[in-house]
């Protein structure tokens, strides 16, 4: 077991963030919007607490995430991490969208992202 922390604490500090955001973004959004298939047809309070149920994990991931990196040996900005954190999400939302959701795909992820990309080189760049 101490092998397996002393690998996992020598990975830089913005891959274990990466990793966890991902992670955390996971859970965040079957919760946001899961239950709009599979509890459709349950009051609304259900859906509440069944997705308050699932952001407990999101949040058991998300918050050492942004602690990791925010007080990392190069720790990032908290803009920074927002960003990084939007990005991650709509690399997230848009295949659960498609996939589990049935959504059709919209150029506007195309512009979405495009924009992101934006957001990431303003907020990055030195």
């Amino acid at each position: 077991m101490q092998k397996i922390i002393e690998t996992i604490v020598s990975i830089p500090a913005i891959y274990r963030t990466i990793f966890l955001l991902i992670c955390s973004n996971c859970f965040m959004t079957f919760a946001w919007y899961g239950h709009l298939k599979n509890l459709k047809e349950k009051p609304w309070w259900i859906a509440a607490i069944v997705s308050w149920g699932i952001a407990l994990f999101e949040y058991l991931l998300q918050v050492p995430a942004n602690r990791i990196g925010y007080s990392g040996p190069h720790p990032l900005t908290l803009a920074q991490l927002k960003i990084m954190q939007e990005v991650i999400t709509l690399s997230v939302f848009v295949p659960f969208s498609l996939l589990y959701m049935g959504e059709k795909f919209r150029l506007d992820f195309i512009w979405a992202a495009l924009c992101l990309c934006g957001a990431v080189f303003f907020i990055f760049r030195k």
